[in-house]
């Protein structure tokens, strides 16, 4: 973990202010503590989570989408397996084209790993896309083996999905249909809005808050892209209903 991009950022934001670190980038970490740190200008790194997220739904829904403000080399490994799956990836400078026209997705193997292997927070979403694909692929989670709670959802919806141990099995392309589901977490959620983008139907998908600590203006971004969503509060026996559902 001590390696990702974003401790790399943390640590270039406090050497800036004064800190005394070394190793950022490497397995150890070494710090020195000081009396005090003082301001400095700093520009944060891209989302690199949100980019695949986004980068997952322009596979989806087929046609070109243009992802600005992201920095390609962080996201190489869902560059590859979506490569993989055939879909067409070019990249700029800080922007990703993404585009699978009518090609039919093909299978793959995803195992989570740390950075720069394929990160956890992306294979719940890009599990909604493998629904889509043919043959059978397998997602194993090496980082958190309990991070299968949208595959239920995803069952609500006709996918073809069974969890054996720390792994996924999903069989496809199945079709999937609106239906309500709950987001149990934010990329959980990120995984059923994905989902509910491929799916006949309306899907109605509560837990968003959950969506909202890692997603900003989903629902107006979704918009711009030609997507029909919207949010909407539900109502007491409409809260009742899905809490059964769990």
């Amino acid at each position: 973990m001590l390696q990702e991009p974003e401790i790399i950022d943390v640590a270039t934001l406090l050497s800036s202010m004064g800190a005394k670190i070394k190793g950022a980038g490497t397995d150890v970490i070494r710090i020195d503590g000081v009396d005090e740190l003082h301001g400095c200008r700093h520009m944060i790194i891209p989302d690199r989570i949100e980019a695949g997220t986004f980068m997952i739904i322009g596979a989806a829904m087929g046609d070109e989408l243009l992802i600005d403000n992201v920095i390609p080399q962080h996201v190489e490994s869902l560059t590859a397996k979506l490569r993989e799956m055939g879909v067409f990836i070019e990249m700029g400078e800080d922007q990703i084209l993404v585009s699978r026209g009518y090609q039919k997705l093909k299978s793959a193997d995803i195992k989570t790993l740390v950075y720069p292997g394929f990160p956890t927070d992306l294979q719940q979403p890009l599990t909604s896309l493998l629904t889509q694909a043919e043959g059978t692929s397998i997602v194993t989670d090496t980082i958190y083996g309990s991070r299968f709670k949208h595959i239920d959802e995803l069952r609500r919806m006709g996918a073809d999905v069974k969890v054996e141990g720390r792994s996924a099995i999903i069989s496809g392309a199945v079709p999937l249909q609106g239906a309500r589901v709950k987001a149990t977490d934010l990329r959980a959620g990120a995984s059923l809005v994905i989902a509910g983008l491929i799916a006949n139907g309306i899907t109605e998908v509560a837990g968003v808050e959950h969506i909202d600590r890692g997603y900003g203006h989903l629902v107006n971004k979704l918009r711009g892209l030609g997507a029909k969503i919207w949010r909407e509060s539900l109502d007491t026996e409409e809260r009742e209903n899905l809490k059964a559902q769990e």
